[in-house]
């Protein structure tokens, strides 16, 4: 899905995620997030159309949100996943983007 056919805005991020898919449960990067979408980016092969279980840390690192949803799209560089439920909080009423965690601002 390409930008500009997304329902809401995503940001960039590099937030470290494990997910539980039915090829394994792995660990890779949230290379972008949006209240109702996450992109993986992995060279893993993981099939489109399946559900999967999302665990990470957002606002605090001591604080991990568990989030469930399907993949909608896969490729070579990673793969697309539509939440079931938006993530709430990570736009305020003004729009714009709340303050997330960063992996290369962990102490």
């Amino acid at each position: 899905m390409t930008p500009q056919h997304r329902k809401t805005h995503r940001r960039p991020s590099f937030i470290i995620a494990e997910y539980s898919v039915k090829e394994g449960v792995f660990r890779d990067i949230i290379k972008n997030i949006g209240p109702s979408g996450i992109f993986i980016g992995t060279q893993r092969g993981i099939a489109s159309n399946q559900d999967i279980v999302l665990k990470f840390p957002l606002f605090s690192f001591k604080q991990m949100i568990k989030v469930r949803g399907q993949v909608v799209r896969s490729g070579p560089h990673g793969f697309a996943v539509t939440l079931e439920t938006p993530i709430m909080g990570l736009i305020g009423e003004d729009g714009q983007f709340h303050e997330i965690v960063h992996e290369i601002d962990r102490h």
